[in-house]
């Protein structure tokens, strides 16, 4: 009874504080009671996902009136004073109160929401149930959620943590620093376990409990339901797995703290994937079937959760020197393995990792990583490039090497569109500048969907009248045309109408969305912003101003 009273007692504060604050205030944000334990009043934060589906006081004084949807700060899973530092920053120079706003919201979202677990040093596995090998599990550990989903994928917590790297120079943010080393030690972790797996359980020393999913998926290599939440291979999520620890690197000014005996497992537990999933479905010398060793299947009626063939998929040919992935970054089943955007990445990567290997004098494994990235790329453009009767050479979405080819392109990360961001070539690029039309015009991208209210890339995953808001970011950042630019900020701002991103919206109706929360997408507006700020700083802070805001 006096827990309850206790509790009641606490929801009680969190009400009077919640009427309180009719504009925004930190100081009205702190508890009214000295002595308030704040595990205590954690204990009765409501549920995020209910929180972010309805508008909260204050609202900014921009046309629009969007609400102020972070979380009271005793609800907030991790803090971050530098972080808050640059949100402040960027609210008193921005013109925009409503894009300031979301920018407000969008840029801590990751920390404040989806941080279930961190450590500085993970305890010994003596205080656990659970066994695991020696080495497992050392040094700082995170463990990050997509958002309403209480799993971790590889490629949405890299660019969850994307925009806070930019805080890293010089270790000055150490608590920021512990935080993305943890994430990629874990990130480790998982891919030496399950390197085929997209989306994985809290860790076992967290002591949190694993959400099921239960959806009968039949899938070779077995994995351990209780470590992982979905296996589906996708190539896009070894490819984050680099990307996180060399935005680590570059953004600390070399750090190789990362450079331990697990993560160097984990790389070479991802090579052998390479090995195994750039082998051809029929034997080039016997031409006798070989059976993958990745194959997945799930009882459903819809074809893109699922793998045609068995579980196999499509056949591949051999000699293209491209790598397959099953799925897309969306989670949906690939048509043609050879998914373009996921190799164009993986090959970025890998060339990166490998100079940050040969720096660290480990010459040797530099070599090979340096082989692999040659390979694939050289492979995308002899089998990824294709002739367009309307937009000449362009680059395909996806191939399987005896020359079928599909032309379009998906919302999700990686993508054509975002083929600069990744680092494979640039914006000026003759082939890219050809892709980019394409894919931007219904008549060339089945996927570019177009309403009253809104207008963008979209994909199979949601259908077809939902785009997603963060392919018009990603238009945004590719684009060096300022119009072009601010009519995607309006078209952001004005499918936002919670102060959230939303994972797709309708094209006719903006109201009619897909997920009040999701992480990713406001990362990707975080980044948009930063972005911004460094290349195009006068579009933010206007006209006149030629230089961004420092991050640290």
């Amino acid at each position: 009874m006096g827990v309850a009273l206790h509790l009641l007692a606490t929801l009680a504060t969190i009400c009077v504080l919640s009427s309180r604050v009719s504009s925004y205030d930190e100081g009205l944000q702190d508890p009214l009671f000295e002595n308030l334990d704040p595990t205590k009043y954690k204990a009765a934060c409501p549920d995020y996902k209910n929180f972010a589906a309805h508008p909260h006081p204050p609202f900014s004084s921009g046309p629009m009136g969007l609400p102020f949807q972070r979380p009271h700060k005793y609800c907030r899973t991790f803090e971050s004073p530098a972080a808050d530092a640059l949100i402040e920053k960027f609210k008193a120079d921005m013109l925009d109160p409503d894009l300031a706003r979301l920018f407000e919201n969008a840029f801590p979202n990751t920390l404040d929401t989806t941080i279930r677990w961190h450590v500085d040093s993970t305890p010994k596995p003596k205080n656990f149930k659970t066994k695991w090998a020696p080495n497992a599990w050392k040094g700082p550990q995170t463990f990050i959620v997509t958002g309403d989903i209480n799993a971790e994928w590889l490629r949405d917590s890299t660019n969850q943590l994307a925009a806070y790297q930019w805080l890293l120079g010089n270790k000055r943010d150490k608590k920021m620093y512990n935080l993305i080393l943890g994430a990629i030690n874990t990130q480790a972790e998982y891919v030496i376990a399950s390197p085929y797996c997209n989306a994985f359980q809290p860790p076992a020393p967290s002591g949190l409990d694993p959400t099921y999913q239960g959806d009968g998926d039949v899938v070779h290599p077995l994995y351990e339901p209780s470590f992982v939440f979905e296996c589906k291979y996708e190539l896009d999520s070894l490819a984050n797995f680099l990307s996180l620890a060399n935005q680590f690197n570059n953004h600390t000014s070399g750090s190789t703290d990362f450079l331990t005996p697990r993560w160097l497992e984990g790389l070479q537990t991802l090579l052998d994937v390479l090995t195994s999933q750039s082998m051809p479905t029929f034997n080039p010398s016997t031409g006798a079937y070989q059976k993958n060793i990745y194959s997945f299947q799930r009882r459903t009626d819809t074809g893109t959760e699922t793998l045609n063939l068995k579980g196999n998929g499509n056949p591949l040919n051999a000699g293209t020197g491209l790598i397959r992935s099953a799925f897309r970054p969306s989670d949906d089943a690939t048509i043609l393995g050879f998914l373009i955007p996921s190799n164009a990445m993986m090959s970025v990567e890998l060339k990166r990792t490998a100079a940050i290997l040969q720096k660290a004098g480990k010459k040797q494994l530099a070599g090979t990583v340096r082989e692999w990235s040659q390979q694939i790329e050289a492979g995308i453009w002899e089998h990824g490039v294709v002739t367009h009767k309307k937009y000449g050479e362009v680059f395909a979405y996806e191939v399987d090497g005896y020359g079928s080819s599909i032309l379009m392109d998906d919302a999700n990360l990686p993508s054509l569109l975002a083929l600069p961001l990744s680092g494979f070539v640039s914006t000026s690029n003759p082939v890219y500048k050809n892709t980019r039309r394409m894919i931007l015009e219904q008549s060339g991208n089945p996927y570019f969907l177009t309403g009253q209210d809104f207008k963008g890339i979209g994909g199979p995953h949601i259908g077809l009248q939902h785009a997603w808001p963060m392919s018009v970011m990603v238009q945004a950042m590719t684009s060096e045309d300022d119009e072009e630019i601010k009519l995607c900020l309006e078209a952001v701002k004005n499918a936002s109408r919670l102060g959230l991103i939303h994972e797709s919206v309708n094209v006719e109706y903006a109201g009619d969305y897909t997920r009040p929360w999701f992480a990713w997408a406001n990362s990707v507006f975080a980044q948009l912003v930063l972005d911004l700020n460094h290349r195009k700083p006068w579009l933010l802070f206007g006209e006149g101003r030629k230089e961004g805001l420092k991050l640290v």
